[in-house]
C-alpha cells in the first residue's frame, strides 16, 4: 500500500522537459517594449543561476548539493495506494497518489523553495520578497529562507489572509513578514496577479531584494520534477509499468508540472490538469501573451490566460486562483498532449470528504481537485469495466484549512 525510496534515491538531477515539448516555448517579452528579454532584463529580480535554468535546452539540470541536503529531510515522499477510495468506488481502476504534504511547509512547494533560496543565497542577496496565495507557497519560502538566513516578506491575497490566519502564523514563525495585498487597496479581495504586482514593486525597488515565484516559471517546473521521478522509480517497485493516466491540479502549474512532466516523452500516459470552475483558464481561458501580474508589471508569457486583470472568486483554493498558467502547461494543452477539466467547489469538496473518510487524511482544497478528477475517471473505468493505472498529486495537506470544511459541511460553502 505504500513504497518508500531511501534518501540516497533523491534524484541528483532535474529533468528538463523543453526539449521533448511538440514545439518551442515562444519566449518571454519585455512589458514595455514587447521585445525578446534577455538575461540582464531579468537581473534585478532573480540570480543568474535560475535565470539560466529558464532557458536552458539541457535534458538534465545537476542540483546542488546542499539541495539535496535539505531535500532529504523528507524525500523521497511516498507513494501510496488507495485502496480504500478503490473499495468505495468499485473500480477495477487502481489509484496511486505521491504523498507531498509529508514536506516541513505541507506541501510540494519547498521543492523549489529551497533551490531558489539557495541560489539567491550564493549571489549574496540578503532579502526575498514573493506572493502567496493559500499560504502554501509562502511558508515554504519563509522555511527555506530560514536556512540559509535570508529575510523573507510575504505578500498573501487578502481573501486567503482572511480565511487562513494560521497560514500567516506558519510564516511568521520561520520569520517571514507577511502582509494582506493588495496592499493600497484594503477592501479588495486581492488575486494572485495583484500580489504579484505588490510583490515585484517591492523587489523591483530595493538593491538587497530579489523576486521569488512558487509557480509558472520553467526553473519552478524544473525543480518539482523530483516528484515525477521519484513516482516513476515507485510505480515500479509496485509492480506498475506506467501509469495510464496522471492527474494534478492546476494553478499555475508547478504540482501538476513536477509529477507529469518527467512522462512527458511516453505518449501511452494521459495527462490531466484539474483547475476550479471559478478560475478556468486551461479549459476557457484564451492563449496568448499577458502579463503575469495585475498591474503589467512582469515580462509577458504565451499562456493560457483569462486576463490579467481577472478577479476570481474568494473560493477556498487559494492557489488556484491565478488568471494565467505556466507557458510549459499552456503549450501541452494547446498542443493535445495533456487535457484540462474543471470542477465546481462543493464537487471538489464532496470528493475531499469522500477521500477523508476512506484514506484517512484531509487534502488541501488544491489538492481535492486532482481527487475529484480522479474519483471521475475510476468511476469511467468502472463503468467502462477497464482497468486503468491512475496516479495523482496530492499536493498539500488539508489541516490549516478546516474552516473550509466547516463551511462545505455546514452548508456554507458556495457551489462556484
Amino acid at each position: 500500500m505504500r513504497w518508500t525510496l531511501p534518501t540516497t534515491q533523491v534524484p541528483e538531477a532535474w529533468f528538463n522537459v523543453v526539449p521533448q515539448l511538440p514545439e518551442p516555448l515562444q519566449p518571454p517579452l519585455h512589458p514595455a517594449t514587447r521585445e525578446p528579454i534577455g538575461p540582464q532584463d531579468l537581473a534585478p529580480l532573480f540570480p543568474m543561476a535560475l535565470i539560466g535554468q529558464e532557458v536552458s535546452a539541457a535534458p538534465w539540470i545537476d542540483i546542488p548539493g546542499p539541495v539535496l541536503d535539505v531535500l532529504r529531510l523528507w524525500r523521497p515522499t511516498p507513494l501510496v495506494r488507495a485502496r480504500r477510495l478503490e473499495q468505495a468506488l468499485d473500480t477495477p481502476a487502481r489509484i496511486y497518489f505521491k504523498d507531498e504534504s509529508v514536506s516541513p511547509a505541507g506541501s510540494h512547494k519547498p521543492n523549489t523553495a529551497v533551490p531558489q533560496a539557495f541560489y539567491n543565497h550564493a549571489e549574496g542577496v540578503m532579502r526575498l520578497a514573493t506572493e502567496t496565495g493559500a499560504g502554501q507557497w509562502g511558508s515554504a519560502l519563509a522555511f527555506a529562507c530560514a536556512l540559509f538566513g535570508l529575510q523573507c516578506k510575504v505578500y498573501m491575497v487578502r481573501a486567503s489572509y482572511q480565511q487562513k490566519p494560521y497560514r500567516r502564523v506558519m510564516m511568521e514563525t520561520w520569520g517571514g513578514e507577511v502582509v494582506p495585498s493588495p496592499v493600497d487597496q484594503p477592501d479588495h479581495p486581492g488575486s494572485l496577479g495583484t500580489a504579484i504586482s505588490d510583490a515585484v514593486r517591492d523587489a523591483a525597488t530595493r538593491d538587497d531584494t530579489h523576486y521569488a515565484l512558487g509557480s509558472v516559471l520553467n526553473h519552478v517546473l524544473l525543480h518539482q520534477t523530483v516528484i515525477g521521478l521519484e513516482a516513476r522509480e515507485q510505480l515500479q517497485l509496485a509492480g506498475e509499468e506506467r501509469p495510464d493516466l496522471i492527474v494534478g491540479c492546476c494553478g499555475g502549474g508547478s504540482n501538476l508540472g513536477g509529477l507529469a512532466l518527467p512522462f512527458v516523452p511516453d505518449p501511452k500516459v494521459e495527462l490531466l490538469a484539474a483547475e476550479p470552475s471559478s478560475c478556468p483558464t486551461l479549459t476557457e481561458g484564451r492563449f496568448d501573451y499577458d502579463f503575469g501580474d495585475t498591474a503589467g508589471m512582469t515580462p509577458l508569457l504565451a499562456m493560457y490566460s483569462l486576463g490579467h486583470d481577472f478577479i476570481p472568486p474568494s473560493i477556498h483554493a487559494g492557489g488556484l486562483r491565478y488568471h494565467g498558467d505556466a507557458p510549459i502547461i499552456s503549450l501541452l494543452v494547446r498542443s493535445g498532449r495533456m487535457r484540462a477539466v474543471a470542477h465546481p467547489q462543493t464537487a471538489v469538496f464532496e470528493a475531499a470528504v469522500q477521500f477523508a473518510r476512506t484514506q484517512g487524511t484531509i487534502p488541501a482544497p488544491e489538492t481535492a481537485h486532482a481527487i475529484r478528477a480522479t474519483i471521475d475517471a475510476a468511476v469511467q473505468a468502472r463503468e467502462a469495466g477497464r482497468e486503468r493505472v491512475i496516479l495523482f498529486g496530492y499536493s498539500g495537506h488539508g489541516l490549516l484549512d478546516l474552516q473550509a470544511y466547516d463551511d462545505f459541511l455546514a452548508g456554507r460553502l458556495a457551489g462556484t
